[in-house]
């Protein structure tokens, strides 16, 4: 299937439901295909998200979001 950009913005449900289907869409912009969309077959949580080091990085700390905002906030003691 093929649908231009303005197909994608009028017509999102059913551009959707065919990629469900399994056809693959052609997305097209000013007649160049610029991008494909194809059902997702992957994991529904990425799994990047567990590879991270930076994720969780501050579990440990026993804070509070708020706290941990409110403490970088908080300005600098000159001496």
């Amino acid at each position: 299937m093929e649908a231009t950009t303005k197909d994608l913005r009028l017509h999102t449900a059913e551009v959707l439901a065919a990629a469900d289907r399994g056809e693959r869409v052609v997305i097209t912009y000013r007649g160049r295909s610029r991008a494909v969309l194809t059902r997702w077959e992957g994991p529904e949580r990425a799994a990047s998200d567990a590879r991270n080091p930076a994720f969780g990085l501050w579990r440990d700390s026993g804070e509070t979001v708020d706290e941990q905002i409110r403490r970088l906030r908080q300005g600098r003691e000159l001496p």
